[in-house]
């Protein structure tokens, strides 16, 4: 079975690409530069941490003008990037994207690194949301793509206790970007990195 990993070089997404390993799942993992601000740590962070543990080699789409013209917390620094962290549509182009490139490579599967739903801020984390978006993705291209979400049972908690016991580390998470976590994005709060904490 072959599938398009969605990666960032995150921890959730690293986790998602060393279990398709174990369970023998040929994985294409593609990073997507949606002109994020963390867009560069990210990119060297997920070719640096594919490296170290012999995961296949990340291939990086370019849509950086999404970014350009959507603004967010996670796009502008203008806005919080917490307060304004909702990107409206992030989530529906990376399926998209990734469900082309899954077409391109004869793979029948996208995988995002969704969490358990109790843990979602908003619409676009959903179960309901998946569901759509495959009907959309099979109807835009003739073919289904199946959306796996391999940590929708997953705390964030779970995520670090299991990565650990895989042995990942190096992973980069914060939103801002910077060379140190900035103790105020989702991402850097979901791993206790609180400024003054």
């Amino acid at each position: 079975m072959s599938m398009v990993n969605l990666v960032s070089g995150g921890l959730d997404s690293t986790l998602v690409g060393v279990l398709a390993r174990e369970k023998g799942l040929d994985a294409h993992p593609l990073f997507i530069d949606y002109g994020q601000r963390a867009a560069k740590m990210e990119w060297d962070t997920c070719q640096r941490v594919h490296a170290q543990l012999e995961l296949p080699t990340p291939v990086r789409m370019e849509l950086s003008g999404f970014g350009r013209v959507i603004h967010s917390g996670l796009t502008s620094d203008q806005m919080d990037v917490k307060e304004d962290a909702f990107t409206p549509g992030r989530n529906l182009l990376f399926l998209l994207a990734g469900s082309a490139y899954a077409y391109q490579v004869d793979a029948s599967r996208v995988s995002i690194g969704l969490l358990d739903e109790r843990f979602s801020l908003f619409p676009d984390q959903r179960s309901e949301f998946i569901e759509h978006a495959e009907t959309a993705i099979e109807a835009a291209l003739g073919r289904r793509i199946t959306v796996l979400t391999p940590l929708a049972e997953f705390s964030k908690a779970d995520v670090i206790k299991l990565a650990q016991e895989k042995g990942i580390y190096g992973t980069y998470s914060c939103h801002v970007g910077g060379s140190e976590p900035c103790g105020h994005c989702i991402a850097c709060l979901e791993f206790g990195f609180e400024k003054g904490g």
